[in-house]
């Protein structure tokens, strides 16, 4: 049967556990929880031939500002057939007129650049069994009347409003905060996902900041399992591996842009990649 002869619905309840299964054949470790929180966050899609789901997209928007595209997964059996541009264009036409992002495997890298998506970084997936650490003393937990703050530092980091989804990792996670002049300079969040827990996303006024804030969870953490984002340009990438979290993979961030994608280029931000969203 053609691609061309499969439906795309929208992602209901009743696809959850064959998304979770599509998941783990592509060795990605979303459980169940992960799946639930991306798909409150996001409008989502499936691919369906005779009554099983061989596909899935999620676009995640955050209002007006931008939208992520999460969770492209085409069955094994079903590669090759134009399944994926099929999902993506259900994707793109979801997203409407926003600038987009994702986090490309080099598999999907082609496909993404004929639709428009350039190139703008690379993602280090780093993770293991935390190390034993000293606690920075420049850092501190935060409190819930931390988050307005917290939430607007991120929008000038990330260039988009993404209080639902702070708001959300609030609930089943932590911050923590730096402070320069009593004001909110820095912070990083760690939550549940996948084998263990992920500590992201972290925005700091520099790349040191940054390091204690990551500091602050793995000192409390000695012995979890732990997982960090970062990119080649921080530096970071040698100082996790010697504290447990080894280097194991990553992706390349895409955008497709439009004139008013308002991301702050001289921030140091380490922003959840895709996979680890969801």
């Amino acid at each position: 049967m053609q691609a061309s002869q499969i439906e795309i619905v929208p992602f209901g309840p009743d696809h959850l556990e064959a998304a979770v299964a599509l998941s783990r054949q592509a060795g990605w470790p979303h459980r169940t929880e992960d799946w639930q929180l991306a798909l409150a966050l996001s409008d989502g899609m499936v691919a369906v031939e005779d009554g099983r789901v061989v596909g899935t997209v999620l676009v995640t928007p955050y209002k007006g500002d931008c939208a992520t595209i999460n969770m492209v997964i085409v069955d094994e059996t079903m590669r090759g057939r134009g399944l994926g541009r099929k999902l993506m264009d259900a994707a793109l036409l979801t997203a409407g007129d926003r600038p987009l992002r994702l986090v490309a495997t080099t598999a999907g890298l082609p496909l993404y650049q004929k639709l428009g998506f350039h190139e703008t970084g690379t993602v280090l997936q780093h993770q293991g069994l935390a190390g034993e650490i000293a606690a920075p003393a420049e850092t501190e937990a935060a409190t819930d009347a931390d988050l307005p703050d917290i939430t607007a530092l991120d929008r000038r980091a990330f260039g988009a409003g993404r209080e639902g989804l702070l708001s959300y990792f609030a609930g089943i996670g932590e911050f923590a905060v730096t402070r320069r002049h009593d004001r909110i300079s820095g912070f990083a969040c760690l939550r549940p996902f996948g084998r263990g827990e992920v500590i992201g996303p972290v925005v700091a006024a520099d790349v040191g900041e940054a390091r204690k804030l990551i500091e602050h969870f793995i000192a409390r953490r000695p012995g979890r399992f732990l997982r960090v984002d970062t990119t080649d340009e921080t530096g970071l990438s040698p100082w996790l591996a010697d504290h447990g979290l080894a280097h194991v993979g990553g992706g390349i961030t895409m955008k497709k842009p439009l004139a008013h994608d308002t991301a702050d280029p001289t921030a140091t931000t380490f922003a959840l990649a895709s996979q680890a969203l969801g």
